[in-house]
């Protein structure tokens, strides 16, 4: 709980927001700008190759190093405020460390979640990882306000460059940490010994009818969802003029809500399965977008609800989609699992991104809606909800399988008596 912690303050000073100020610092043209915002997808491609490697080497040794170094990849970046160099040598600089600390990052997770399947019994996995998340989300709403707050003062006094190296040094720092408390954790003894991969275990994902539903809906929702991704903090600076201290502020809310509902949630989910807060915490993440189109500049009290709805709901869907191909796999297939869900996701919301990068130049730049003036990006977030609520209704046909489960009972040692399976 305590490296999840200091992981959001890694991903507080190291992503989101600030990888948008160190764009616009370095001056990134839009081309690069949509390199940039396909980074995140494109690495998710990595998972493929990644769960062979956490299978080959072990969960626990693969996730300490993958983590240990994706969490200093950002490190060269705290010297490009101070160096002498062309503009087009900082920002190839910037692409790779966040190329590199993309895909590494991805390739840690695919290890650290199935070094996590073996290690938190499935009986009380959700309100375990419910818990954790509610620590995590504290720590992501101090940590997001902290970085917004940064990030304003130093824009506002001529000193971005300045502020942008204390946040990439904190994150470094930070990264060490997280690093230092995972070498402590054990891998435990039930896990399954690092081997040679079977083509068949690599495929199980795809062969298994459970497996191919999940991955139907991962599919679906991550495309809808990634048609207005990119555009949302880019309405925020743009069209509402938010700022990145308001804009820290929303994404604290949400992570504030999170932080009530991820426990809850994660009762639920070991009372009743992940399946029905997955349909659920789908349906409801459809009202959000239409929300948006009720916001301007001088009103923006509409996206408090929107936090509370992105909070609660998105606090649920990701328990769900994290405890799904640990439940519905075995050990010697987990990492293919999580594996095959997150690399679907990532391919299938790159596409959608692109896709709604397209399409916008078609949608009217003006519009009007029950008398409101609206424009182009209304029309694409209307056009995501539109996709999310068809992909929801995938959610309904996943097949849950509780995980296998397998307890020891020594028996006192008897002739002809052996263990007690259960």
């Amino acid at each position: 709980m305590v490296e999840g912690a200091f992981a959001e303050l890694v991903g507080a000073c190291a992503s989101g927001g600030v990888i948008t100020a160190w764009a616009l610092y370095l001056d990134l043209s839009p081309a690069l700008i949509g390199l940039l915002g396909a980074l995140p997808f494109a690495a998710q491609l990595v998972q493929l190759p990644a769960s062979w490697i956490t299978r080959r080497l072990g969960s626990r040794r693969a996730a300490l190093w993958t983590i240990g170094v994706a969490r200093q990849c950002v490190l060269p970046l705290s010297l490009l405020p101070w160096v002498r160099c062309t503009a087009a040598t900082r920002q190839a600089v910037f692409l790779g460390c966040t190329f590199a600390a993309s895909a590494l990052g991805v390739a840690g997770n695919n290890a650290w979640t199935s070094w996590m399947g073996d290690l938190v019994p499935g009986a009380v996995r959700g309100a375990y990882f419910g818990r954790r998340a509610a620590v995590c989300a504290l720590a992501a709403t101090v940590a997001a306000l902290g970085a917004g707050a940064l990030l304003d003062s130093g824009g506002n006094y001529g000193h971005a460059g300045a502020a942008l190296c204390a946040l990439t040094l904190i994150a470094s720092a930070a990264g060490a940490v997280t690093t230092l408390l995972l070498r402590r954790q054990h891998q435990p003894r039930s896990a399954t010994p690092p081997r040679a991969v079977p083509l068949r275990e690599a495929l199980a994902p795809m062969r298994d009818e459970s497996g191919r539903r999940l991955l139907a809906f991962q599919l679906a929702w991550s495309a809808a969802s990634g048609v207005a991704a990119a555009f949302y903090p880019l309405h925020m600076i743009g069209n509402l003029r938010m700022g990145f201290a308001r804009m820290a502020l929303y994404a604290a809310a949400i992570a504030a809500f999170k932080m009530v509902a991820a426990p809850l949630w994660g009762r639920t989910l070991d009372r009743h399965g992940a399946r029905p807060i997955l349909a659920i915490c789908s349906f409801l993440l459809c009202l959000s977008p239409p929300l948006w189109l009720f916001a301007s500049e001088g009103s923006l009290g509409v996206l408090a609800l929107d936090a509370a709805i992105n909070g609660v709901a998105a606090a649920g869907l990701s328990l769900a989609t994290f405890s799904l191909p640990i439940a519905l796999s075995r050990p010697a297939t987990r990492s293919f699992y999580v594996a095959a869900v997150a690399a679907a996701g990532g391919l299938a919301a790159g596409l959608g991104s692109a896709a709604g990068g397209f399409s916008v130049r078609f949608l009217p730049g003006a519009w009007s809606l029950l008398g409101r003036p609206l424009v182009a990006a209304h029309a694409l977030f209307l056009l995501g909800a539109g996709a999310r609520f068809a992909a929801a209704f995938l959610a309904l046909r996943i097949i849950e399988r509780p995980a296998a489960e397998v307890l020891e009972l020594p028996l006192p040692a008897a002739p002809g008596r052996a263990k007690l399976s259960a």
